[in-house]
């Protein structure tokens, strides 16, 4: 999908959380191609530069540059009895309220309860002891 990002940012493998548009970007005439082909609070890879520019109140520098972007894999953690490459699945984080070390695994930005994803990779079974036991293989999603 064609979007456009700041010059600055505009490198090919760059990671990037949409967050929705500035007010400045409603009344730009670029909205239909920058915003609005993209789904705030998802996350996107850059997969090619193109070489046009066009101007940009919002950006630093004043300018962007128009990119080729998917949507981004999600690395979370998933009861390992469902971790299979190429299993789908629907995405529930665990029932937890604790504050550890693997949460940002658990609770990926990006990724909504409910969103159906695909695994694409098994990375792994989780070292750490989860503190309400559950028992998780951290994958590579696909929503």
């Amino acid at each position: 999908m064609i979007t456009l990002i700041g010059k600055n940012l505009a490198n090919k493998g760059l990671k990037f959380m949409h967050y929705g548009a500035s007010s400045q970007c409603e009344r730009c005439r670029f909205k239909g191609t920058c915003i609005d082909s993209l789904e705030s609070g998802r996350m996107y890879i850059i997969k090619d530069v193109k070489d046009a520019e066009q101007p940009c109140f919002v950006h630093e520098g004043g300018k962007v540059k128009v990119v080729d972007v998917e949507r981004a894999y999600i690395k979370t953690a998933v009861d390992s009895k469902k971790a299979f490459e190429g299993s789908k699945l629907v995405f529930n984080p665990p029932e937890c309220d604790e504050e550890c070390s693997m949460r940002d695994l658990c609770f990926p930005e990006g990724l909504y309860r409910e969103d159906k994803c695909k695994i694409v990779k098994k990375v792994g079974k989780i070292k750490d002891k989860c503190a309400k036991g559950y028992d998780l293989t951290t994958v590579l999603l696909k929503y």
